[in-house]
């Protein structure tokens, strides 16, 4: 088995083409072997600001769109039983990463990068707190930082 993208798009703003996603598939590959992660599913949806400011709303409180939201799988409650496959086909979703297509047209502009720099970005930010990390502190912020500006390299995305 191997890292793979499940995306969907819900926005219209922005075409996304084989050429975006076969860049995100490999962004994907470089996080996951930095991480030691060599298989699993994430599923990708972008939408526009109005779908991101929902969801933001309604599972993180916060009243506002934002660029990317990440809902782990592997989180849950503690009364919640545990899934265990026995299907060996069946790959571990390791959960949903949203992206807002017009919060990063906006900030690709801001930060003077392309479109795709900033989608990539996003997308493995949300890989990374898919994984469980955090930017609560500077010391977080700058790990995950370097994790992600480390992987873009990789793949020719740089500022």
């Amino acid at each position: 088995m191997s890292l793979s993208v499940v995306w969907n798009n819900e926005q219209e703003q922005f075409e996304i083409n084989d050429s975006l996603i076969a860049l995100l598939e490999s962004i994907l590959q470089k996080a996951g072997e930095a991480e030691g992660i060599n298989s699993g599913e994430v599923d990708l949806t972008f939408v526009d600001n109005e779908r991101i400011h929902e969801l933001n709303r309604e599972y993180r409180g916060i009243d506002r769109p934002t660029d990317v939201l990440s809902f782990a799988m592997n989180e849950s409650a503690e009364d919640e039983p545990e899934i265990i496959y026995e299907l060996e086909d069946v790959p571990e979703v390791l959960g949903d990463i949203i992206i807002s297509v017009p919060r990063a047209q906006e900030q690709a502009l801001e930060y003077g990068h392309s479109l795709e720099r900033e989608l990539g970005f996003l997308f493995v930010h949300g890989f990374l707190h898919l994984l469980g990390y955090d930017h609560q502190d500077e010391a977080s912020e700058a790990e995950m930082m370097s994790k992600q500006e480390h992987v873009l390299a990789q793949v020719g995305l740089t500022r």
